[in-house]
């Protein structure tokens, strides 16, 4: 004879089943909050005014043109460098940088990169970390009117160009990809200038995502302040 199961056995069975599995899951949350971090990083761009190491802001009008030195800060994370150039011709003359569209190799897609500030508007920026594989200064750095780069389509003037693998950008055109392995052009940040103070702003970021983030925004440790500082990290032609 088939055994007859009490219907209120059963309900009491499944219960302590469910608060069983209830206590394992609760013992587990405090271990899974290491597993997974929270996201570092910010919920949007800021406006970050450039100011020298001492504290003081840059002049637009006292940054070198075609300056062989290479200047640096960091926007919009700690950890996310980017090369500030004033852009000159083979005179040494500042030339206006107009706003450009720029095609991502990799995906067909376009972006309109932000043209000069300043008063000449000949002053750009652009991240200083490679879009092929991360590589950066001394690697990766502009080459001014009259120095020359090796590349793998010959020697190249006023470009940015990486020696690791040989990924060269056009700062003249919205840091587009000249030559390969890069599929991605360089990410330009958005410049303000403010022509009563002669200051200089960063905004925000154009173009493909920095390179080893998921998101300009996230990944890295946001500013102390509102302001970024503009370095001298060295000359890579000795």
């Amino acid at each position: 004879m088939a055994q007859v199961q009490d219907p209120s056995r059963r309900r009491f069975l499944k219960s302590l089943l469910v608060i069983a599995g209830a206590a394992t899951i609760a013992g587990a949350l405090p271990s899974l909050r290491y597993l997974v971090p929270p996201a570092v990083g910010l919920s949007s761009f800021p406006t970050l005014l450039l100011v020298d190491s001492s504290g003081n802001p840059i002049k637009a009008s006292s940054l070198p043109v075609n300056s062989p030195q290479t200047f640096q800060f960091s926007y919009p994370l700690t950890n996310e460098p980017n090369f500030l150039l004033n852009l000159g011709d083979d005179s040494g003359n500042p030339v206006e940088i107009p706003p450009v569209d720029v095609v991502i190799p990799a995906t067909g897609e376009k972006y309109t990169a932000p043209g000069g500030v300043g008063p000449h508007k000949s002053i750009v920026a652009y991240s200083a970390i490679c879009q092929h594989l991360g590589c950066k200064y001394p690697e990766l750095h502009f080459y001014p009117p009259g120095y020359t780069a090796q590349t793998f389509n010959g020697p190249m003037s006023k470009v940015i160009h990486c020696s690791c693998h040989g990924s060269t950008y056009d700062p003249y055109q919205g840091g587009k990809v000249v030559t390969g392995p890069t599929q991605y052009p360089l990410p330009a940040v958005v410049l303000q200038w403010d022509p009563t103070t002669d200051q200089l702003y960063a905004t925000r970021m154009v173009g493909p995502v920095i390179y080893g983030h998921a998101s300009d925004l996230q990944g890295g440790s946001p500013p102390s302040g509102d302001t970024t500082v503009v370095e001298d990290v060295g000359n890579p032609f000795g």
